[in-house]
């Protein structure tokens, strides 16, 4: 039996020196029958110093128990393979300290024993080069981050820097725009005050000088009369300059209001009067009915106003012998007032712009007039919760309406 076990260690021996990983072979009873020195050496053995020894003492105390059962399992089915199958395995020294290796498995059988090679490799080095490439690929990671932060920062900061460079560009795009703008109201301002005035001013001084020379009692009548161009051209002026003043107010929020309560027909009646002074041969305005007893709770100096302009520019823009129409629509909370007219109507292209400033349409430029009238009247309605619309048909005529709130009428 002693010369059987010789042989077999000869055997083993002539195996095991033959390659450079450590090897380990134990026989069925997990024995250590020999070691070659690259095993010895790893674990820090000296010669046949393992030899008689239970596997177990090479590996760490808390991965015996399921590596008895491992062992135990390869035996029964006896075909190579690798150990851990993916997960870490580690060695024990004879000092106690612990180290990663990697172990292949093969099982053989001499003289009808059965025995399992252990080839062992001690993987230290690549583990620690593993731990220093996830160590450096977290480094990378964090550096990565810590410039995609930045970079999207600089992205963000960029994006507003172009943000406010564009708001800066708009604003001094708009700024000029409005310079422009601004430029074009002053010369179509100065264009129109320039006619406005030079024209009723001339007729002011025509009739003054006629009135004049008229200086016999048979001569009462034309005195008279051109005293009262005289005075008609002088209330023209005097709208136009409270016109000025109401878009001078407006436009900086100065304009105040008055809410009064006063009956309706004290303001119809006083615009109808003045309005009839301009009165073209033949026309005639339709006085509204039924308003006597209809009392109004609002700004009677914007009401005045709203109606004069609607009525006069009924009167301007509508040839001789045509009716213009007043009519006043009471409703539970607000009061509407139309006017209309026969007159030359608004072109279906330039009705978008009657509201503008100093716009006049092109049907309407012969015509005396400042075209700021409606975009006053807009303004100062809007203002008290008011609105102004109208329908137009060029050659048929126009109908303009306000609406504006009245909480206190009575009957």
């Amino acid at each position: 039996m002693k010369v059987f076990e010789e042989k077999k260690g000869n055997i083993f021996r002539i195996l095991s020196e033959a390659i450079s990983e450590g090897i380990v072979i134990v026989n069925e009873k997990q024995e250590i029958v020999t070691s070659n020195e690259a095993a010895d050496r790893m674990f820090g053995y000296g010669p046949k110093e393992l030899l008689g020894e239970n596997i177990n003492l090479l590996i760490p105390r808390e991965y015996r128990h399921s590596h008895t059962q491992q062992v135990e399992e390869y035996l029964e089915k006896s075909d190579p393979r690798q150990m851990g199958h993916g997960r870490d395995l580690y060695g024990r020294r004879k000092d106690g300290s612990v180290f990663p290796v990697e172990a292949g498995l093969n099982p053989f059988e001499i003289y009808g024993s059965k025995y399992v090679m252990a080839l062992v490799t001690d993987i230290s080095v690549r583990k620690g080069q593993e731990r220093e490439i996830i160590e450096l690929n977290m480094q990378l990671e964090q550096k990565v981050e810590a410039r995609t932060k930045e970079l999207k920062q600089t992205i963000k900061e960029l994006k507003e820097e172009v943000a406010k460079r564009k708001e800066a560009e708009y604003k001094i795009l708009e700024s000029l725009r409005k310079e422009r703008e601004l430029n074009e109201l002053k010369t179509k301002f100065l264009s129109l005050v320039s006619h406005e005035f030079k024209t009723p001013l001339s007729g002011i001084l025509t009739s003054a000088t006629l009135a004049g020379k008229y200086t016999e009692t048979d001569q009462q009548d034309k005195r008279e009369k051109h005293l009262k161009t005289i005075q008609s051209k002088v209330k023209y002026l005097n709208n136009i300059l409270n016109d000025f003043l109401s878009i001078e107010r407006l436009e900086s929020g100065k304009a105040t209001y008055k809410f009064d309560t006063f009956p309706l027909s004290k303001v119809v009646n006083e615009v109808i009067y003045n309005a009839n002074m301009l009165l073209k041969e033949g026309q005639r305005i339709n006085y509204p009915q039924n308003i006597d007893d209809i009392s109004v709770n609002f700004d009677e100096k914007i009401l005045e106003l709203s109606l004069t302009n609607l009525i006069n520019n009924a009167i301007k823009y509508s040839p001789a012998h045509t009716l213009i129409d007043v009519e006043v629509i009471k409703e539970k909370e607000a009061l509407t007032i139309k006017i209309s007219d026969e007159g030359m109507g608004i072109p279906e292209k330039e009705q978008k712009y009657i509201f503008n400033r100093y716009f006049r349409a092109e049907n309407a430029l012969l015509d005396q007039g400042t075209g700021i009238g409606l975009n006053i009247v807009k303004s100062h309605l809007e203002s008290l919760g008011g609105t102004i619309i109208f329908e137009s048909e060029e050659g048929k005529g126009s109908t303009f309406t306000i609406t504006f709130p009245n909480k206190n009428t009575t009957e």
